[in-house]
């Protein structure tokens, strides 16, 4: 266990992410999803001794939630998990599910999120509320610039402050930026203290190396998201299984599986052959970089059935050599 920031609350290692729990159906679906399996992930992964779930409202649109707060509801409460959630992308109602949601971060948004969260997570407080994306009132797309117009964008000290009081008022043990730069963070910290940060990171992209060192130095706790890079740091992926995803996968369009997917191999290559040596799964390697780099806290890790669980949770314990490292970095070009 490893104690989240200045929070008090103890983590696993690895958590268990609900992103894809949201099904199908929404413009950033993994494809279909049995809720059934969702629920028996859930399960399996507190079982194996996973002691935090992070989801978000956006994902599956409100669905994800409901089924996590289904799975949680249904253990003995000394079992239950902490709950993360995130807040601050909103879809338009009557729900468009081919539309991408809006980053919006006004007090009354944040409120309202807020307690529909509660209510879909069948509880009556969150362990940690996070910014998922800057309140810019931007829609969310991943890529160029859409060239949306804002609406209702929010200034950072601004909507910090709201949910500062969130936590004052005891809705919330503690709050948290996920894809916020440095400048965000210190600029958030002025108002009130980061209790935790969520960004991306992996062996293939490691942006948010400064964010990480900047929470090392505040007293902040860092749990990182998508450690197998969506699947693709665990060894399953080609260019045939690429073609072979549905067509609601987002994946299926990304450069990371599309032009860059050759480059990206080498990488796997590389984590098979140190996988090879431990005698573990090629995902459990991705978990184990990403976990051994100084500052990081926790790993958010995905999983679609209790099975897959197994791939990766040997790499919160797992301790790579200088070799292991030295010949992942070389795959990279570093």
């Amino acid at each position: 266990m490893t104690t989240l920031g200045l929070t008090g609350m103890d983590l696993s290692p690895a958590g268990l992410g609900a992103w894809v729990m949201g099904g199908t159906d929404w413009q950033y679906a993994w494809g279909p999803q049995d809720d059934a399996d969702s629920i028996a992930t859930i399960h399996a992964a507190v079982g194996a001794g996973i002691n935090w779930i992070d989801t978000a409202a956006a994902y599956g649109l409100g669905h994800s939630e409901e089924v996590v707060g289904r799975a949680v509801a249904a253990l003995p409460p000394a079992d239950r998990p902490l709950l993360f959630t995130k807040t601050g992308l909103v879809w338009d109602e009557p729900v468009r599910r081919d539309a991408p949601p809006r980053r919006l971060m006004t007090a009354a948004s944040v409120r309202r999120e807020l307690e529909a969260s509660l209510r879909r997570l069948r509880t009556d407080h969150i362990d940690l509320y996070q910014v998922h994306w800057p309140g810019d009132g931007r829609l969310l797309t991943w890529g160029a610039d859409d060239g949306s117009e804002p609406v209702g964008g929010t200034e950072l000290e601004e909507y910090w402050q709201t949910m500062a009081d969130l936590r004052t008022e005891g809705k919330v043990r503690a709050i948290g930026l996920s894809n916020h730069g440095v400048a965000e963070l210190a600029r958030a910290e002025k108002v009130a203290h980061v209790d935790a940060i969520q960004p991306p990171f992996s062996a293939l992209v490691r942006d948010a190396a400064d964010q990480i060192a900047w929470s090392a130095g505040n007293g902040t706790g860092v749990i990182v998201y998508q450690p197998m890079h969506s699947g693709l740091l665990t060894g399953t992926f080609d260019a045939a299984r690429v073609a072979a995803l549905p067509a609601n996968d987002w994946r299926r369009e990304h450069p990371d599986f599309t032009t860059r997917l050759a480059e990206n191999l080498r990488t796997v290559d590389a984590l098979r052959r140190v996988a090879a040596r431990h005698g573990v799964p090629v995902a459990a390697v991705a978990v184990a970089w990403v976990l051994a780099w100084p500052g990081v806290t926790g790993a958010i890790v995905g999983a679609r059935r209790p099975e897959q669980i197994a791939g990766w949770l040997p790499g919160a314990n797992l301790t790579l050599t200088d070799a292991d490292r030295d010949e992942i970095w070389h795959s990279l070009g570093l």
